[in-house]
């Protein structure tokens, strides 16, 4: 039960005020609330362009909250049951970084699974931390990571109790949920921080019969994409933090990278988002649910896929599973799923998230229609009947054990000297090697490079995944620690 009322939205508020001022500008940014980018105002609109201004007394300022952002985010903590909720406008990529940052300095080591995404890596190499990765179960079948099992955690805090803190993912990109709250209370036994990635998580707070969000399991900060399933603009995101950690220390740590020019296209985005969510998340969520599991049931009727759910629940490795997800399993039709990917969008005009070489995910979030699904199901259904083929050749697996054999920051910062990728076997790498989206590495920084990781590499190349990381841009060398 909110504590506070959540129909007001301050941020939104004080921008409709400041229209209806007819203020004169003379303060950035340059366009003048669209009057001197004729072009941009026609693409955008007026309304758009007006409220993109800069922080003023009447607008509060990000950095250093003290009236209508600083009442937004009391509402915004309020709603997601947190001590603390802090506006992002540089994505939850630099909640992710923050969190870690917050917690973790040169050194310090954090306990984490390796199928994280690149912001997590990024903000090692940026802080100097260490980690100790807790690699994933993996489904055979799917070929997919899960979750942390609690055993794996044990013992990597009993190998480490010298470690600042644990980072779970909640839920993975494929709506695997690990166990959050008794990670949480095992680790604090250990006076450990729990950090949760929960970029595809906002839902979690709102909807009724959700996995744990990580504020109720008691998890001490929380990076939520607001904008991938809860409705605001792209980019915006909230961080959450309950009560062991210091609100100025972190907004501190926050300051360090967040942008000093906050948008208020973004924030009030986030406002705005959460006083629907609040407000009408409970019914919201179950029609995201509800859309999502008549599609599931009507993919598997078609034959050859498998879009899974909480079937491969197993108390473990994966303690829950977000059925708002559409996760979908594509190689019994011989079809990778970045295939699939690409003809749903070449042939079909149909976007989803991603497509790896053996899954796709369609997100279903607030903005959903029936129809939209209709037209996915059917879709597939000629996909398959147009496209299928022998799955003989095809990998059967997204996730490789990775050997982490120097720190991610070391490994970055220290000389290198480019090679081909086909000659890199036995190197270290100095860069990430991602497919993006999702974004998680296939290699990272301080990793060994193995024959599996570069056949792995050459095999979702031909199959057009979108790989990124690299300084040359083509992904044909890749620059290796000198030894």
């Amino acid at each position: 039960m909110h504590s506070l009322w959540q129909g007001k939205a301050p941020i939104y508020e004080a921008l409709l005020k400041y229209k209806s001022m007819r203020v004169v500008p003379f303060d950035v940014p340059g366009h003048k609330q669209g009057k001197g980018n004729p072009e941009l105002t026609e693409f955008l609109g007026e309304k758009c362009l007006s409220v993109d201004v800069n922080s003023m007394k009447p607008l509060d300022n990000l950095a250093h909250p003290v009236s209508v952002i600083k009442e937004a985010e009391e509402l915004a903590a309020d709603a997601f049951g947190a001590h603390h909720a802090f506006f992002m406008v540089n994505g939850t990529t630099s909640a992710v970084q923050a969190m870690i940052m917050s917690v973790c300095k040169q050194g310090d080591k954090i306990i984490m699974p390796r199928n994280v995404h690149r912001s997590a890596i990024n903000a090692l190499i940026i802080s100097g931390a260490i980690p100790v990765y807790v690699n994933p179960g993996v489904n055979n079948e799917l070929g997919i990571p899960l979750g942390m099992s609690i055993d794996e955690v044990k013992r990597a805090i009993e190998k480490n109790p010298d470690a600042k803190a644990i980072f779970v993912n909640n839920p993975t990109y494929y709506g695997i949920c690990s166990d959050l709250k008794a990670i949480t209370e095992l680790a604090h036994r250990h006076n450990m921080y729990v950090l949760a990635d929960e970029a595809h998580g906002t839902h979690f707070y709102f909807g009724a019969d959700m996995p744990i969000s990580a504020m109720a399991a008691g998890a001490d900060m929380s990076a939520v994409s607001m904008h991938k399933t809860g409705g605001s603009l792209t980019q915006s995101s909230f961080l959450l933090k309950n009560a062991r950690l210091s609100t100025g220390h972190v907004r501190q740590t926050i300051n360090l990278t967040q942008t000093t020019s906050g948008s208020y296209l973004l924030l009030s985005s986030l406002d705005i988002s959460r006083r629907n969510l609040a407000l009408d998340g409970k019914s919201i969520f179950a029609k995201a649910s509800s859309l999502a599991n008549y599609a599931r049931d009507e993919i598997n009727k078609i034959g050859g896929y498998y879009a899974f759910s909480t079937e491969l629940i197993n108390g473990n490795s994966v303690f829950d599973f977000d059925q708002t997800k559409l996760s979908i399993h594509t190689r019994e039709i011989g079809l990778a799923g970045i295939e699939v990917y690409d003809i749903l969008r070449d042939d079909y005009g149909i976007q989803i998230e991603f497509g790896d070489i053996g899954n796709i995910l369609a997100i279903i979030s607030v903005g959903d229609r029936a129809l939209a699904l209709e037209r996915l199901v059917s879709s597939l259904s000629e996909i398959r009947r147009i496209y299928m083929r022998d799955k003989t050749g095809m990998l059967d697996h997204e996730y490789i054990n990775p050997e982490v054999v120097m720190a991610p920051q070391r490994a970055f910062y220290t000389d290198q000297r480019s090679v081909s990728i086909e000659a890199s076997t036995g190197c270290i790498s100095g860069e990430f090697v991602m497919a993006y989206p999702p974004g998680i590495p296939i290699l990272a920084p301080g990793e060994r490079i193995t024959e599996e990781i570069i056949d792995y590499i050459a095999y979702a190349k031909a199959k057009g995944c979108f790989l990124t990381g690299t300084e040359d841009m083509d992904i044909e060398n890749i620059r290796v620690v000198e030894e």
